[in-house]
């Protein structure tokens, strides 16, 4: 995490694309006690090598009714044969095909059809597969994973349709994203000289066409074999039988005695500073970074250099936020990131600049930081408040059977070497002032500096293109002959998957509910575990509140209780969050603010009572008003270069009108210039009361000691007498528009339908919600096996019920080439239609049940997770008793129900369609099927206006 205080409208940034006055406590006391108190447990893993040279790790606990199988290969990037980068990433999509003993997509169905889930990832050195499952069903994971390890399926067709998934992959996250190329391709390409994580993982679209079936097979037959892959496994099992079927069924699984290609690139030292500038279409800001060549993971200095990433950029009293966001506002985005591979690492310190700011403005910016580094030491608080961070995200990162694998992978692809992972907190702990202005003299001079600029591209500078022509140390002829090719077998002939075991059923634990006598609910719902505490305070503030005119008001509200009370700064608050080790913010939604807080049990008394100071007695000063407003204003400027978000916020334009619902949460480049204090000051005061609030306590704590707290932070609170006006947020139901919003040179087009929803109090909640899953809501459902794994169109689609106070938002929506948006668009209407006029199948409700049921037991095993259930159910004034019934509430629905739900509600002669994008492409195809669009150059885009223009 590389924020703990957060807010919504510096998130708007980020994602391109929120009484009685506290003691004073002296920060550097605070800070080391917090330090010295919080215990991180041990991973507690046991490992044994099985014959055939795969390493397996297993950790037994019985808190959980679920467990996680996650098979780690020491491959990644560095690894794609010359000419064919972003192999290892492609072969990762493959992996969830078949093999000899079942079809394609069966990891799917071994994983979310029973109520779990699966994934994988690629990066420099390593592709790691992991799903999470109800523990009764562990070893027929343990069977699959040896099936696709010994017998994969890959044929022309699969080959084919998964190349061109990966290459929407490569138009959504390279091509679309304003700074995708950045980051992405033109970063790594710059630090790295010789190493072939100069690369980026996903490849490039020329390399991904230049790959054959042979070589997808001949890279399987070399990489993927037994003492290259780490096995770990933890949760709720019983070890001698999870034994007994490792050694059944991978154990068995012949290692080749051929040797793996070599690949150990040394990468050179700097002989000189170096410099860059690329170019690329829709660079709303422009971007710079500032780069050193550093050490790999397994060097002494890494963690030293970690501290001073801490110290450079965690959080908003971090030095690149204080200096060039906070206090000289020259920056929208300040921020660094070390990266510590296993062969080479590199520390990157970027900014994207503010509206009006030069790239050379923010070079020196971060020059200056990074020289204070060098010249003098970090203070005791900084290198305290640095080391408190560190040691609490490493206890959150033990939270969940999911958490302490992850962490375990990383550590034994990096070092091999598992207790490293349990000494990384006294390491921390052991960094010194000097080790860090020692390791900032040693590796980030100005000689070997690496600078880049980023910047839009015109008529005069083209867009960048990506290098294709780059060495490698591994080429297509080092990898091993293909082998022996599988195909699926009859189903006569192939082994049986074995059937599940005795399941353990997820408890769900009971809600404490009382009421202080200013009218606050406080609500207390204990977690046995690890000593993590969470609040979240609820209230009726949300942007449906907004009085016209005033888009993005709750927003700045929420984001400005972060920035000053009557008694601490700005500056203050931050530092005092981030010397606790805690998570606390504030945001706001469509009809809620939330104020939360996430921190060690030990000083989480203290997180109580700044969050009180935050809540009860902000100050709403002027100039914070103008830096927040500033910083959303460069985020949205952000958003809008981006089809997806723009779609996003059009569509509730088109579904809403001029109602409150219809309006931006974020705000509007015209609403956020025209809000004043006196506005936030007077939404806060009408709206943020005890009279209307909920407090949930989550994790290590009792009734009574929640009660405790909150009558010490809240019991004096009062509701002023000044009430909001009554709304109507959603307003008349409108007739479906069709509206394209031409975005020239978009690297894609995003394709939304959306139609007026239903409330979560609405009777057909729950059938609209399993409908919901089924159509759009996972990885098996019918979009995305009709537009993905049937014809490659995207990278992944998805649909939301949106399900509001009133008439919520529904939406399904996908990303794809320009050229096929029309087709995209045709095959979202035909879903939806086809579950208003057609009940589910058997089999499909049987597995909706199991993935809603499972999703929510894995809710239930994180104390934000908890918090959240029992706040959402208090939201709507729905019982408590709500939370042990949801299960049964699940079980109870029908297919007669589904269709019965989504042809009263979800009906498509209602639906409209928003698609941004390169109009130019796919605009005929859009008017031959609806002569009524309406066409808006996004340049003349006004989210204002119900017309959008």
């Amino acid at each position: 995490m590389k924020s703990r205080l957060k807010s919504a409208v510096a998130a708007l940034a980020l994602i391109t694309a929120l009484g009685a006055p506290a003691l004073a406590i002296p920060a550097v006391a605070v800070a080391q006690e917090a330090s010295a108190s919080i215990a991180v447990p041990p991973l507690g893993f046991v490992k044994r090598t099985l014959p055939n040279g795969m390493d397996v790790y297993t950790s037994r606990d019985t808190t959980t009714s679920n467990v996680t199988i996650q098979v780690w290969y020491r491959v990644g990037s560095k690894d794609d044969p010359e000419g064919r980068s972003g192999f290892a990433h492609l072969f990762e999509h493959l992996m969830f095909k078949a093999t000899k003993d079942f079809p394609d997509e069966t990891f799917d169905r071994l994983t979310e059809d029973v109520g779990g889930n699966n994934n994988a990832f690629t990066s420099d050195d390593v592709t790691g597969y992991f799903q999470t499952v109800p523990a009764n069903h562990l070893e027929r994971l343990i069977f699959a994973e040896a099936s696709r390890l010994s017998s994969l399926v890959v044929n022309e067709a699969v080959f084919e349709s998964e190349r061109d998934v990966v290459k929407e992959e490569y138009r959504q996250g390279v091509l679309a994203q304003p700074y995708g190329r950045l980051f992405s391709v033109f970063m790594p390409a710059t630090i790295y000289q010789e190493h072939p994580y100069r690369r980026t993982t996903i490849g490039s679209i020329e390399d991904l066409d230049a790959a054959t079936l042979e070589d997808v097979l001949r890279f399987h037959a070399t990489y993927y074999r037994p003492d290259n892959a780490i096995l770990m496994v933890a949760g709720n099992f019983d070890q001698a039988q999870l034994d007994g079927w490792i050694d059944q069924y991978l154990a068995p699984v012949p290692n080749p005695d051929r040797p793996l290609p070599e690949n150990d690139v040394r990468e050179p030292e700097p002989t000189g500073p170096r410099e860059a500038t690329f170019y690329a279409p829709n660079v709303p800001l422009p971007a710079v970074v500032l780069a050193w060549p550093t050490v790999p993971y397994a060097h002494p200095d890494r963690v030293a250099l970690t501290v001073l990433d801490g110290i450079l950029s965690t959080g908003e009293s971090s030095r690149m936020y204080r200096s060039l966001v906070y206090e000289q506002q020259i920056a929208a985005q300040a921020s660094s990131s070390p990266d510590f591979s296993q062969q080479a690492g590199a520390l990157s310190a970027y900014a994207i600049m503010a509206g009006g700011e030069t790239p050379e403005t923010g070079i020196a910016a971060i020059r200056a930081e990074i020289a204070r580094l060098r010249d003098e030491p970090v203070t005791a608080a900084e290198l305290a408040e640095a080391k408190n961070e560190l040691v609490a995200d490493a206890l959150r990162g033990r939270e969940t059977i999911e958490d302490r694998t992850q962490t375990l992978g990383f550590v034994l692809i990096n070092t091999n070497d598992a207790s490293v992972a349990d000494r990384q907190i006294a390491d921390i702990q052991a960094v010194t002032a000097e080790d860090i202005q020692r390791v900032a003299r040693r590796y980030l001079t100005d000689d070997r500096t690496i600078t880049i600029r980023y910047l839009n591209a015109d008529e005069q500078n083209p867009p960048t293109p990506q290098n294709t022509d780059v060495t490698a140390p591994v080429t297509v002829a080092d990898l091993a002959p293909v082998g022996q090719v599988f195909t699926l077998l009859p189903e006569a002939e192939r082994a049986s998957l074995p059937e599940p075991t005795e399941p353990v059923s997820p408890t769900t634990p009971p809600v404490a509910d009382f009421r202080l006598d200013n009218g606050l609910r406080v609500l207390v719902v204990e977690k046995e575990g690890l000593p993590l505490v969470s609040a979240r305070l609820n209230f009726d503030a949300g942007a449906a509140h907004e009085a016209p005119g005033k888009a993005g008001l709750a927003n700045m509200t929420a984001a400005l209780l972060t920035q000053g009370t009557t008694t601490r700064t700005a500056p203050q608050i931050a530092t005092e969050i981030e010397q606790l080790g805690a998570s606390i913010g504030a945001g706001a939604g469509s009809d809620f603010a939330n104020v939360y807080a996430n921190a060690p049990a030990d000083v989480f008394p203290r997180a109580v009572e700044l969050m009180a100071d935050l809540v009860r007695n902000p100050t709403f000063a002027e100039e914070e008003l103008e830096r927040q407003r500033d910083q959303a204003l460069d985020g949205l400027r952000v958003a809008l270069s981006t089809p997806g978000p723009v779609a996003a916020q059009a569509a509730g334009r088109v579904i809403y009108g001029e109602a409150p619902y219809g309006a931006p949460g974020g705000g509007t480049l015209t609403s956020l210039p025209a809000l004043t204090r006196d506005d936030v000051a007077n939404f806060h005061r009408q709206r943020y009361r005890p009279i209307d609030a909920t407090l949930v306590f989550s994790g290590a704590i009792d009734e009574a000691e929640a009660r405790r707290l909150a009558e010490a932070a809240f019991g004096d609170w009062t509701s002023p007498s000044a009430v909001g006006a009554a709304v109507d947020p959603s307003g008349p139901a409108l007739p479906p528009r069709v509206v394209v919003i031409d975005q020239p040179g978009a690297g894609q087009a995003a394709v939304t339908v959306a139609l007026r929803g239903v409330s979560r109090t609405d009777a057909d909640y729950f059938p609209l919600t399993l409908g919901n899953t089924l159509l759009g809501g996972s990885f098996t459902s019918r979009l995305n096996q009709e537009i993905r794994i049937k014809r490659g169109l995207s990278y992944g689609t998805r649909s939301s019920l949106g399900v509001r106070a009133d008439e919520g938002l529904f939406t399904a929506s996908a990303q794809t080439r320009n050229d096929a948006a029309a087709e995209v668009a045709g095959l979202i209407l035909a879903e939806i239609e086809r579950l208003s006029t057609t009940q589910p199948t058997e089999q499909e409700m049987t597995t909706r049940r199991a993935i809603l049921t499972g999703a929510f037991g894995s809710s239930l095993e994180t104390v934000d997770g908890l918090g959240t259930l029992v706040a959402n159910l208090a939201l709507y004034d729905l019982p408590m008793s709500d939370l042990a019934a949801y299960v049964g509430n699940v079980e109870a629905i029908s297919a007669a129900d589904v269709q019965s739900a989504f042809a009263e509600h979800l009906p498509v002669d209602r639906a409209s369609l928003v698609i941004v994008g390169d109009a130019a492409q796919f605009i005929d195809a859009i008017r031959a099927q609806y002569p009524q669009v309406e066409v808006i150059p996004l340049t003349s885009l006004n989210l204002d206006r119900a017309a959008l223009q």
